[in-house]
Order: C-alpha cells, then structure tokens, then sequence
C-alpha cells in the first residue's frame, strides 16, 4: 500500500517505510526529528518544474505531464519501485501546504501503476520458471 502524509503531520507506526521525495528538505524540520526513513530528493520534480508550478492549481494538469516525463527512465524511481515492491506499507512524505495538487500525488499514481505493472511481470516469470521444471 503507498501512503501520502505531509512532513508536519505526526508519525504513527501504520507509516511504514518514510520516503521524504521532496527536492528540498522541509522548512522547520529537523534531519534528526523528521521520522524519514531515506530522502530520495532526486525522485522530486527538477528545481525548474517545481519553480515553474509554484503550486498554482491551474496549472496542475500540465505539471502533472512534465513530471510524468521526468519519471520516465528516472533511477532514483526505480529504487523507490524497489522499495515498495520490498515494503508494505510506504508513505510518501512530502512538504506542500496543498495536499491535492503536489507532486506526491502525482508520484503516488504512477508508482501504484509501476507496482502493479512489475507484480504482472513478476507473476508471469514465476510461471514460466514453474513451467520449465
């Protein structure tokens, strides 16, 4: 299951793995207070996306397209994938004050469609390597 919560909210243990994927880290927060289990700040938006949406919700739907494009071939998505392939529950832990118009929101979609993407494929191998026994 992945998760969204804002940095400023209270961890709870139902949490599980913290994954910060914010570019920049929270204003007001300590390294050694946040209950971040690893920041993966390169998964973000790039400084010009992010600068460029400002949070302005009109242009959400083109934010949301220029960031897909970022993901795609992005590496440091592919561990996250891995972590949440590993990991039950993830929350994704973010900063904005807007909880329906940032990038978690958008990074949250496109990992459930990854995960269920690699259990398909993960699923088929098994059987194969079932079958070539």
């Amino acid at each position: 299951m992945i998760l969204t919560k804002r940095v400023y909210e209270k961890f709870t243990v139902t949490d599980g793995k913290r994954v910060l994927v914010e570019r920049l880290w929270p204003r007001g927060i300590r390294r050694n207070t946040a209950n971040v289990d690893i920041w993966l700040k390169n998964v973000a938006p790039s400084d010009g996306l992010r600068k460029w949406f400002a949070h302005d919700p009109e242009k959400w739907v083109s934010f949301k397209q220029k960031y897909l494009k970022e993901l795609i071939g992005n590496k440091v998505f592919d561990q996250l994938l891995m972590i949440a392939s590993s990991t039950d529950p993830v929350t994704l832990v973010y900063s904005a004050q807007d909880q329906k118009h940032n990038s978690a929101i958008v990074l949250k979609k496109y990992l459930e469609g990854a995960l269920k993407r690699k259990r398909k494929k993960d699923a088929a191998s098994e059987r194969v390597r079932e079958w070539g026994t």
